[in-house]
């Protein structure tokens, strides 16, 4: 009996001995098989280091919810920013008060949390570089982006980004300007004020334009905006194209207040030119 026990011991020593546990050994040995056990004794880096990989909303989000290391890591900055208005010191790391100084602040490829409830204002904040900004409300009403009547647009895209679960209000001008870049807006509500000037409204502006001969094997880094399970709400047009892009693979679902959209605007692979400018109307 006591050489089956201290056989037992040499074989769990033996074992986690073998076992990467940081995120240098994980690298080396990337299709490792862990056990829920395994994981549980991975270092606070290895478990962030894995993480990293996961998509924001929804994988990363559950992952703070499993208990409260995993929520700590889930959350660190290292992961993503949050943009928090109720946060009064502003010496804490990867916390911001405003979109701007967060959009700002964030590397390339970073993930924004705008925190849910009242109303963030945002005023032609340009965007050069790729991110992910993401509401953290459980629904896109809970966290509502207004852009003040002076302003061109609420956001300005110069870059390849994605917009998910987010309302962006505009009194005045369009909701999302697009420049250049990949655009995907997934989950979201994008509203026009009711105004007496609803003819210079539009949810979403694109001046972008593509090369007319663009090879297949590069359209996928070609300028477009891509469309979603999004609600908009007012405005003279859906979206207005001033580039060479077009819409296409347009499906919409009709209610009384609104219109549920899916589509993608990005250069037409036909051989038919298109026009210099023009406007696009859905629905």
């Amino acid at each position: 009996m006591a050489e089956l026990v201290e056989e037992r011991r040499k074989l769990r020593r033996l074992s986690k001995e073998s076992h990467p546990t940081t995120a240098s050994e994980l690298e080396a040995a990337p299709y490792y098989c862990y056990s829920r056990h395994d994981i549980n004794n991975l270092d606070d880096g290895c478990l962030m280091h894995i993480f990293s990989f996961l998509s924001p909303i929804p994988d990363r989000y559950n992952t703070a919810l499993v208990c409260h290391r995993w929520r700590f890591l889930a959350c660190h900055p290292r992961l993503w920013l949050r943009v928090d208005r109720s946060v009064r010191d502003s010496s804490l790391p990867g916390i911001f008060p405003n979109i701007e100084t967060a959009v700002s602040s964030a590397r390339p490829g970073d993930t924004i949390l705008i925190a849910g409830g009242g109303s963030h204002r945002v005023s032609n904040i340009q965007i050069k570089k790729p991110l992910c900004l993401i509401g953290a409300g459980e629904i896109p009403d809970d966290t509502i982006l207004t852009c003040s009547r002076g302003s061109d647009s609420a956001l300005e895209f110069l870059s390849t980004c994605k917009l998910a679960n987010l309302t962006v209000r505009a009194e005045l001008g369009c909701c999302l300007l697009h420049r250049s870049g990949r655009l995907t807006i997934d989950g979201c509500i994008l509203q026009c004020e009711s105004n007496p000037l609803d003819h210079l409204s539009y949810a979403i502006v694109s001046t972008a334009s593509s090369p007319r001969d663009l090879p297949t094997t590069l359209k996928t880094n070609a300028d477009s905006v891509s469309v979603l399970r999004t609600r908009i709400e007012g405005g003279a047009k859906a979206v207005l194209t001033s580039g060479t892009l077009t819409l296409q693979q347009v499906r919409v679902i009709y209610s009384r207040t609104s219109l549920f959209f899916w589509f993608n605007v990005e250069q037409d692979g036909s051989s038919t030119p298109q026009a210099p400018s023009g406007e696009v109307v859905v629905g």
